[in-house]
């Protein structure tokens, strides 16, 4: 009986120490466009959502290729000023 006591305790620390995964895959979100290009050389052109294209006048092209990843995107949404899927492209 004691072995069960002792199983169950040991079961109990077990779970209560396992972080939810939520929480620990939370996607990164950024103060401004500035503090995105500086953080990693994959954010230099940017976070784009899945199926983005790009919005320039007369055909313009982005000088960095965004990275692609919808949850990051929706994390800075607030940062894509033309509204095009991509937030802080350059």
């Amino acid at each position: 009986m004691r072995a069960l006591g002792v199983l169950a305790v040991s079961l109990v620390l077990a779970l209560g120490s396992v972080v939810p995964a939520s929480a620990a895959a939370r996607p990164p979100h950024f103060a401004n466009c500035t503090a995105m290009h500086k953080a990693s050389t994959k954010y230099r052109g940017g976070i784009a959502r899945v199926g983005a294209h790009d919005k320039r006048p007369n055909g313009g092209h982005a000088r960095y290729k965004p990275y692609v990843n919808t949850a990051y995107y929706n994390a800075n949404i607030k940062m894509d000023r033309d509204h095009d899927g991509i937030a802080c492209e350059q």
